[in-house]
């Protein structure tokens, strides 16, 4: 992380100190290392006060959320607690960062809290239930751990405890801690917390000898979710700073509270036999066993108000659609009818006016042929009479019919055309005269020679030739 603010805001978020200038003094004093800094408050915050007045850490209400306890708290600085022995459980409620919460499959966003999904839920019956009030809201934002990166680090780390102590072990759930937290809370069950030192010379004998025990591992897998992280891994080391993890092996019990918090219900610190750690366990899980069995019997009373609601708006939704589908069908029905009737007087109306625009468009084109007729038999003049300088024309039609005229030699091949066009034989425009004898096509290209050039004169016997 190269951005100084970006720096400051992780610091706050993992040691909860709210003050920003003390966090600028600290990273500052660490030449900004980030992890260095975090760890040196840590271990400071855990077991003595600094000389340096610079690193005096804050007070206890702007360092750590909110806590209340009664009871016991097993193991670390829990031995004054065991000795007086009050009732109850311990609860501590503790401020998760926001990138642990942030890493739960997009359960919240940065606008809706943890106490969105955990409303109604396990922990918030639990805190009506010993009074428990809501404190300061979440830490500020910090880098996101993105859902992959929680998940892999949780596979990683059950892959590597299969490999180094067997599978006979608490069944540790692949995912991240937000994701572990919600299954159990769905599931009415606690959640089991391991916090995996690799380095620390107790943690073998501890897995070996008290996590992998088979009569632990039972009671755990049957009363319990279960979520274990190395602290050598980004969530599993946020999580034993939030936690405020000081010895190893570290196990702990915790809940889902509201305002982005869990409650911390036990905690185990340094080696155990498997004896110890299952009393401690059992003793969780029976004071735990009144809240979790009513949680369990109002969400199954919710439940059930819920289906039998159900059932009901069921009902009347069903006879509500069957009368308002018999009311569409009837209007469907009647806008049909509108429109099939709409719809033949449109196609009524287009058919008329198109019989009516051909009809006009024919008498048009009628009155236009008969016109050009006209002009072009106008232009042609009186027939001459017989003579030395006039031609006699025979020109037959496909449909058999001949005709006979005579013009002067000097006439065009156009006249004939314009012959042939007066005589309106002819449905089409396009065509050609062709006489035999030899086949000569009198096209464009002859229609200004006159009759005499082309070697029509004095007798000429053509036909009408339609173009394709």
């Amino acid at each position: 992380m190269g951005d100084v603010a970006d720096k400051i805001a992780y610091f706050q978020a993992i040691t909860g100190v709210e003050d920003a200038d003390l966090c600028t003094e600290i990273l500052a004093a660490h030449g900004w290392d980030l992890e260095l800094a975090i760890s040196v408050f840590t271990s400071q915050n855990d077991h003595s006060a600094p000389d340096n007045p610079a690193f005096e850490p804050p007070t206890t209400s702007n360092l750590t959320p909110p806590v209340e306890t009664t009871g016991l708290i097993a193991g670390g600085n829990g031995g004054a607690a065991a000795a007086t022995g009050p009732p109850g459980i311990a609860w501590k409620i503790i401020t998760l960062p926001f990138s642990i919460i942030s890493g739960g499959l997009g359960l919240i966003s940065g606008a809706v809290g943890l106490g969105v999904w955990a409303a109604g839920g396990v922990l918030s019956y639990s805190m009506r239930m010993i009074g428990l009030n809501s404190g300061r809201n979440g830490e500020s934002s910090s880098a996101l751990v993105s859902v992959s990166a929680a998940t892999a680090e949780a596979m990683s780390f059950v892959d590597d405890f299969d490999r180094d102590f067997g599978s006979i072990r608490p069944h540790f759930t692949a995912e991240g801690f937000m994701d572990a937290l919600q299954r159990s809370r769905h599931e009415f069950k606690l959640l089991f917390v391991y916090l995996h030192s690799p380095e620390h010379p107790d943690t073998p004998i501890f897995c070996e000898r008290t996590l992998c025990n088979e009569a632990l591992v039972a009671f755990i897998n049957e009363n319990f979710v279960a979520w274990g992280g190395s602290i050598r891994a980004s969530e599993g080391f946020k999580m034993s700073n939030s936690l405020k993890a000081s010895k190893f092996p570290f196990c702990a019990v915790v809940m889902a509270a509201t305002n982005q918090r869990i409650a911390l219900l036990q905690q185990v610190e340094g080696p155990k036999s498997p004896e110890e750690l299952l009393t401690a366990l059992q003793r969780v899980l029976e004071e735990s066993a009144p809240v979790l069995v009513s949680a369990r019997l109002e969400a199954e009373e919710r439940r059930n108000n819920i289906r039998l609601r159900e059932e009901q708006d069921a009902a009347y939704r069903a006879a509500l659609e069957a009368d308002q589908a018999r009311e569409r069908q009837r209007i469907e029905e009647q806008e049909r009818q509108e429109r099939e009737a709409a719809e033949a007087e449109r196609k009524r109306k287009e058919e008329e006016e198109a019989r009516e625009r051909a009809a006009r468009e024919a008498a048009e084109r009628e009155a236009a042929l008969a016109k050009s007729r006209e002009e072009k038999l106008q232009s042609l003049g009186p027939e001459p009479e017989k003579g030395p300088d006039v031609t006699q024309v025979l020109v037959r039609f496909p449909t058999g019919e001949r005709k006979e005229r005579r013009f002067q030699c000097s006439t065009t091949i156009q006249s004939l055309y314009d012959y042939v066009d007066s005589l309106g034989c002819l449905e089409v425009e396009k065509y050609s005269l062709v006489s035999n004898f030899p086949r000569t096509v009198y096209g464009s290209e002859k229609l200004a020679l006159s009759l005499k050039d082309t070697g029509l004169h004095p007798q000429a016997s053509l036909f009408v030739e339609l173009n394709s």
